[in-house]
């Protein structure tokens, strides 16, 4: 997808099943299931639409997917795809993990940081980009690193460890610009420093929304996810980003939707939000 000079792509990190009422927190079963279908297991499908940004300057990745260091309990458990769809993916469009000059992380939680490494021949965890600085907000690196056993499910520490240890690392505070066009917007709720990514060029913009609206189910505002750390500030900021998607005209970039990584949306009396138009991929 053009937008302004830049051009963007969605790169998929793998699919997964997850289950369904963990992304649906203390919405009812029987609302919920209304918009999104599950399997036998109760687990609903989930992309991982990372987003490759050409800017012209730079090869800009935001998020990573799920990689390829899951053990085969855990691929079992989230019937993951086999491989390394993320950097399968990349080979699609052309590239290889050479040619990523940023990799930008959202928060890392394994389905957006763990394609950040991958295992080398030897079995240790190395940066899979082996050009690329990562961009990660300090005050998410320190709550990942810190090991606290209460969050100690939630940060695994070979998927980001390796980037600091390689000189990879590079840690932003607030709202700041990454590369030109690209400029972080920390919104905590889903961790305290999750970050949305706006993106701008020649007039045009777009947000990849990270997990404060994994799927375009999650419109309405207390429509979230059971492991948001910030259950208030999230349905506070959500219709902050969603609303300015709406008043600028520009493109919402969900990562986990099954059907669509990209929307146009419009206010609506029920939902808060409604899309317009959506693209399956960009």
């Amino acid at each position: 997808m053009k937008l302004g000079d830049f051009e963007l792509r969605t790169i998929s990190g793998g699919n997964y099943w997850i289950d369904g009422g963990s992304m649906f927190g203390v919405v009812p079963r029987t609302v919920w299931t209304r918009c999104i279908s599950v399997d036998d297991k109760s687990r609903i499908l989930q992309r991982t639409s990372c987003v490759l940004v050409q800017t012209g300057r730079e090869n800009v990745l935001i998020d990573t997917g799920y990689g390829s260091k899951l053990t085969e309990k855990e691929r079992g458990n989230f019937s993951a795809e086999p491989g390394e769809p993320l950097v399968e993916s990349l080979t699609a469009v052309g590239l290889t993990v050479s040619d990523i000059d940023v990799v930008v992380l959202s928060h890392l939680h394994f389905d957006h940081a763990g394609g950040a490494t991958r295992f080398d021949e030897s079995g240790r965890a190395v940066p899979t980009f082996p050009n690329a600085s990562y961009v990660v907000q300090r005050h998410e690196w320190v709550t990942a690193t810190a090991e606290y056993p209460e969050l100690r499910a939630a940060y695994h520490q070979p998927n980001f460890l390796p980037l600091k240890d390689c000189g990879q690392l590079r840690l932003i505070d607030g709202n700041v610009e990454i590369v030109p066009g690209l400029r972080a917007w920390v919104t905590g709720g889903h961790t305290e420093a999750h970050q949305a990514i706006v993106i701008k060029s020649g007039g045009e913009g777009a947000i990849y929304l990270g997990d404060i609206c994994p799927t375009f189910r999650h419109l309405p505002s207390l429509w979230c996810i059971a492991y948001d750390l910030e259950l208030l500030k999230l349905r506070r900021i959500k219709p902050e980003v969603l609303g300015t998607c709406v008043d600028r005209g520009w493109w919402a970039l969900c990562d986990h939707d099954p059907d669509h990584a990209a929307a146009k949306l419009r206010r609506d009396d029920k939902r808060d939000f409604a899309v317009i138009e959506a693209l399956a991929k960009l």
